[in-house]
């Protein structure tokens, strides 16, 4: 029997993402299912020995040594993992069935012999509730495992000679003919499963119609493919109540040993936001828009004023920060939970009105949205003056940036608004604006972070890209040139200074930062600088494809939770504006809407 020691943790840019809206499964080069939470997201893992803990679910080849590698479907996470031996070439084909069910995950893998006869081994080892529970119950009727881990149902298809082993658990040897296939397919539930099994092809076509309808043909940005797959990762991380993840795992590391590991199992108004800016750049795709609005207006109708910075994809308030009594991956203590959860974020505010002055822009608000948006602009009025936590989730100052992105939402949304209100609100903004010009313009006539800290910050360029501030305001060119000047080496951008340390020492570049000063160049007219910025940003990748929120650019690695919603959610908004003159682009909105 292998063992998980023969399933040894990788770098990060090693792993590609299943995801079906509803969970998103981490693929080792092995083969190896490292992290899954079922049924839910922000559900306990069943698969999680990437943070140090039992479960794990393995397709590998038998013949040894084997190089490694894999590609993804176009515009979908149908991943192929494949491997090269020294007589034989071998894929598996792997994907969450799609469209998905809330309560139950439907794991689909098709071993294909390429070249040579093809001989793997499959092992199912969960263990639910982070590794305390571990497959039991185990009965075999018709070629099928069934069996329960912990409250979860299992169900195991395609394995009929599976062998038990000891302490729970099962493995296979899988012979598969050249130019033939194999399939097998795990389903793992909160519910009791009644019923045949669907069979492989009718899963596998459903999951391959379901892709195709949501995502939308792209052509005609600056990276086609690259954008698909952006557009398909936001769907991947999307459940069908709208809600976006933003990241599929917990806890893994920023900076070794910095207790810089969180959980962004949840979904963040803040990043929900960008993700339905971003597809509204491409046009009015429905899904992924419509679901975003929903969202965020659905949170400001319940909580209005006490909008919470982020709730789980269903709704809910997100549990406080609470350990894990596990390993964790190398170089982080493993948490669940966010205290982002009791933070006031000004910005969220802002980038509400700018998520829904986008849809606007193509006729998909109505009244209920419409409602939202009054309300967003009225806790902007009532507390648009108090201290918050910002973008980077710090101590609580009147952050420069969450004030600016607040004025560029009124600005936004005011274009479509009625007459009263769109002068109320353009009122509201000009005096937010003028507040912060009055304590937050530092001396060389730049944008600083705050009144108490005179620092640049990366993100002091995003409120001219959405239009708070004109293009050709010198605060906006004079903080953009500071950016460049103080914040990026390499075409890397970095968020801001910490101390006096170099950058790249106390944390890694910021991606969303890179994409955002690609667009900032962008609507400067500095096209060449705007795609140097751009295409390094998109170079911070491994096989997959997949970016993370930080880079390490000395070691080339990826850091933090992966993926990072919001950076591919910027990476897929740049493609689309870099492919068009500066001049169609009015604080986030192209004038033809």
């Amino acid at each position: 029997m292998r063992t998980h020691a023969e399933y040894p943790l990788h770098v990060l840019r090693d792993y590609a993402l299943l995801a079906d809206g509803e969970r998103g499964i981490l693929v080792g080069p092995r083969g190896e299912h490292a992290w899954m939470c079922a049924p839910a997201w922000d559900s306990e893992a069943v698969f999680g020995t990437l943070i140090g803990g039992g479960g794990l679910y393995a397709v590998t080849p038998v013949e040894t040594p084997f190089v490694w590698g894999g590609y993804y479907g176009d515009a979908t996470l149908i991943w192929h993992n494949r491997w090269v031996t020294g007589s034989r070439i071998i894929e598996c084909r792997e994907a969450l069935r799609m469209p998905a069910d809330p309560h139950t995950a439907v794991v689909l893998r098709r071993i294909e012999a390429i070249d040579g006869d093809a001989r793997v081994r499959a092992l199912l080892d969960p263990r639910a509730g982070f590794g305390r529970h571990r497959l039991s119950r185990l009965r075999r009727r018709d070629g099928v495992w069934a069996g329960r881990c912990g409250e979860l149902y299992v169900r195991w298809s395609g394995a009929p000679d599976a062998v038990e082993f000891d302490g729970g658990g099962l493995e296979a040897l899988i012979d598969v003919p050249e130019g033939g296939h194999h399939d097998l397919v795990l389903e793992i539930s909160d519910q009791p499963m009644h019923g045949d099994p669907t069979s492989p092809g009718t899963l596998w076509q459903s999951t391959e119609q379901a892709w195709s309808e949501a995502v939308p043909p792209i052509e005609g940005t600056v990276a086609d493919r690259d954008a698909r797959h952006a557009y398909a990762v936001l769907c991947g991380l999307t459940s069908r109540q709208g809600g976006m993840v933003a990241g599929a795992t917990t806890c893994l590391p920023e900076r070794a040993e910095a207790g810089r590991n969180y959980d962004y199992r949840f979904a963040w108004i803040r990043d929900q936001s960008y993700a339905g800016q971003a597809v509204a750049a491409l046009g009015p795709h429905a899904a992924l828009l419509t679901g975003a609005v929903d969202f965020v207006a659905d949170r400001l109708a319940e909580d209005g004023p006490r909008l919470r910075p982020a709730y789980t994809v269903r709704g809910g308030p997100v549990p406080a920060e609470a350990p894990v009594d596990l390993p964790g991956y190398p170089g982080a203590a493993p948490v669940t939970g966010n205290n982002a959860h009791g933070q006031f974020q000004l910005d969220a505010f802002g980038e509400a009105l700018l998520l829904f002055a986008a849809a606007a822009g193509h006729d998909r608000l109505d009244a209920r949205h419409w409602k939202a948006v009054e309300a967003a602009a009225n806790a902007i009025s009532e507390r648009g003056a108090e201290p918050d936590s910002g973008i980077w989730e710090l101590d609580e100052q009147r952050w420069t940036h969450s004030r600016l992105i607040c004025v560029a939402g009124l600005r936004a949304v005011s274009r479509y608004a009625p007459r009263g209100q769109a002068a109320r609100w353009s009122t509201l903004a000009d005096a937010m604006l003028a507040e912060a010009d009055a304590d937050c313009l530092h001396s060389s006539g730049r944008w600083q972070r705050s009144p108490k800290d005179e620092r640049i910050d990366a993100a002091l360029v995003l409120p001219a890209v959405r239009g708070g501030v004109p293009a050709d305001d010198p605060r906006t060119r004079a903080t953009l040139e500071a950016v460049l000047g103080e914040l990026s080496q390499d075409e890397f951008v970095y968020r801001f200074r910490l101390g006096g340390r170099p950058l790249g020492e106390g944390e890694g570049a910021f991606l969303l930062c890179g994409f955002a000063t690609s667009l900032a160049l962008h609507q400067q007219g500095d096209l060449v600088r705007a795609s140097r910025w751009f295409e390094r940003s998109r170079s911070a990748c491994g096989s997959p494809g997949l970016l993370a929120e930080e880079y390490d650019v000395e070691q080339r690695q990826l850091r933090g939770n992966l993926p990072q919603a919001f950076v591919h959610a910027v990476l897929l908004e740049a493609a689309a504006r870099l492919a068009r003159p500066p001049s169609a682009m009015i604080g986030g909105t192209d004038e033809e809407h």
